[in-house]
């Protein structure tokens, strides 16, 4: 028997590793990872060879992959984003987004209650309340990887997508533990799940007290990797708790990740999680979700599968429509690509009717049947939102960029940003001894560098601070500010190394001027040509990183782009690429290219997806 389960582990892992080989090798980008999974798992599993034997180590590990991956999508919320848009070059000025999303779920809600009742007033189905849980239900575990293999997820669009799932995928699960509760046999109130959410808020702000603790900053710096042992204390801790007041499991690893973006953890950490995630757990969970469905079971009744075309077009109808409201600031073929990826459910899905099946509200028959329609959903509408998503919709963006002190550095600095990819702006206090006139760049001038004059400037609102002042204590103090408040990059001018340790710690980038002009120095002695390409603005070299998925592996002679751009160099994970005309572009990759300032701003957008 172990003999057994160990083959039926070795040949899921052994899938979990060539799936995404294959889907590359055989040029299926458009298929979402997690789908191909799914399929994978259907052609191992019970519906066509049948070589895996379900059994309780499988079953712990896919327990684990679901609870993983509703941690993930709450760790991949940004809350910034429920504030509203700033964009100048939107349309109009885009309302709170919380406001929006939850408006748009609310009548996604409405329009599900609509069909639940048709459903059952043609006699296809029963079950009102459940069916008002399955249609209005959204599958994180396809939005999330589907908007982060596209790059989107930091995009307006793709947090308005992402947070419409959120809202959606958050109230069905407290409807789901409602239903459970009311048709479970025992007998475990529904307030109980107050509790949950006590604990929740408790775990927020002992977090918040923990990660300022020197002794926590102290254990970061070794082996013992405390960070990742607490989140996965506090994962534990809220799952196990969620479970004992009668809510779903899912419910809390949901919260879990929402606590942990809350906290602002840095990149390494939710590197690490998501190399957790996404490289072990998450994939067993798809995988096994196509081994347990036995399509030729549900063949016997073909009459039940026309409930599936139905389901399919109810789906879509529920969120297209109360998606047409985002036409105001979008294009119409970007709300009809977001209203498909909308449809897609999954997890939730498999859960209520695995749950409605054990509870005996549904048949059998009538579980797989809704599995299979929402495997169906996850297969086509990713496809859909792949070919119809313009790309084109992320090249608005505007990189802001805030300098800090107005001296002989700052200003002609700032000064070469000021194209149509970056909007460079000075702070700088009052009585500066910097007398030229400035007229070309944006200047905020302030009586001191406190936080709440700062917050009010706008400062933290942009996508990189460069802290640039003469004095390298100003230098450190809003530099630390800054990252405090969830700015992306932090960039501090530093005339020595003494305060090194606590800026790194903090993930500040920096410019040290003393190792900066010994290696200026060293250069201009070693290669004066060199040094003489760098500084010139239009033969300089650029890094740019590859994001856009639509030129993943496509070679540099086919790449479209007709800049006057030279690559030099590809620097891709650890090796330099020497690239030609067959050299291809990988996701992630990082290019090294030279040419006119005008053109790399360009290739810089259609890359970076900006």
């Amino acid at each position: 028997m172990e003999h057994h389960h160990m083959l039926s582990l070795v040949i899921i892992v052994m899938t979990a590793l060539i799936t995404p080989l294959l889907v590359n090798r055989l040029h299926l980008n458009f298929l979402p990872v997690v789908v191909a999974e799914i399929l994978m798992g259907i052609l191992i599993g019970k519906s066509v060879l049948n070589l895996v034997e379900p059994n309780e180590v499988l079953n712990i590990l896919s327990t684990l992959g679901v609870i993983f991956l509703m941690f993930l999508s709450g760790v991949e919320i940004d809350f910034s984003a429920f504030k509203s848009n700033k964009d100048s070059k939107s349309k109009s000025k885009e309302p709170n987004r919380l406001l929006l999303t939850s408006t748009i779920f609310a009548a996604i809600f409405l329009l599900s209650l609509l069909a639940a009742y048709i459903l059952k007033w043609v006699g296809l189905v029963d079950d009102v309340f459940l069916m008002v849980i399955i249609i209005s239900t959204i599958s994180l575990g396809v939005v999330v990887p589907t908007l982060k293999e596209m790059n989107l997820l930091k995009t307006s669009i793709g947090q308005i997508i992402l947070l419409v799932a959120v809202i959606a995928d958050l109230a069905t699960m407290l409807l789901l533990t409602v239903y459970g509760t009311l048709h479970a046999k025992g007998d475990s109130p529904i307030w109980l799940i107050g509790i949950l959410v006590v604990f929740t808020a408790i775990f927020y702000f002992m977090g918040g007290y923990f990660k300022k603790s020197k002794l926590i900053h102290k254990l970061l710096e070794g082996t013992t990797q405390i960070g990742i042992r607490a989140v996965f204390a506090m994962i534990i801790l809220l799952v196990t708790l969620a479970e004992g007041v009668g809510a779903e499991n899912i419910l809390g690893a949901f919260l879990a990740g929402v606590v942990v973006s809350l906290l602002g953890p840095d990149k390494d950490m939710i590197h690490k999680l998501d190399s957790f995630g996404y490289g072990f757990f998450i994939p067993i969970f798809f995988i096994m979700v196509g081994v347990d469905l036995n399509i030729r079971e549900l063949l016997k009744d073909p009459s039940i599968l026309l409930i599936i075309p139905i389901l399919f077009v109810i789906f879509f109808l529920t969120k297209v429509i109360p998606l047409s409201v985002l036409m105001k600031w979008y294009d119409k073929k970007t709300v009809l690509a977001s209203s498909f990826l909308l449809t897609s459910t999954l997890s939730l899905v498999i859960v209520s009717a695995k749950l409605a099946e054990q509870l005996g509200t549904i048949s059998n028959t009538l579980s797989g049947t809704l599995i299979l329609s929402a495997i169906i959903t996850c297969v086509i509408v990713p496809v859909f939102f792949k070919k119809l998503f313009p790309v084109e919709i992320s090249e608005e963006r505007i990189i802001n960029i805030a300098f800090i002190g107005k001296n002989q550095l700052s200003v002609p600095i700032a000064q070469t940003f000021n194209t149509e990819l970056y909007h460079p702006t000075l702070y700088y206090l009052e009585n500066n001894n910097y007398k030229q006139e400035i007229t070309d760049l944006d200047v905020i001038e302030m009586k001191e560098y406190a936080p709440e004059i700062l917050e009010a400037a706008g400062l933290f609102d942009n996508d990189i601070v460069v802290c640039s002042a003469n004095d390298t204590h100003i230098n450190v103090k809003v530099a630390l500010m800054a990252k405090a408040h969830g700015v992306e990059r932090v960039i501090c001018r530093q005339a020595n190394a003494g305060e090194d340790a606590e800026l790194q710690a903090a993930g500040v980038e920096i410019f040290n001027e003393f190792d900066s002009t010994k290696t200026l120095l060293k250069s201009m002695i070693e290669s004066p040509n060199m040094l003489s390409l760098l500084s010139n603005v239009e033969s300089s070299l650029y890094e740019i990183e590859m994001l856009n998925t639509r030129y993943h592996e496509m070679t540099l002679r086919e790449f479209p782009f007709g800049g006057n751009i030279i690559f030099v160099r590809i620097l891709r994970n650890n090796n330099s690429i020497v690239p030609h005309g067959d050299t291809e572009l990988h996701f992630k990759d990082r290019l090294i290219v030279t040419g006119s300032r005008q053109y790399v701003d360009q290739l810089k957008r259609e890359l970076e997806l900006f």
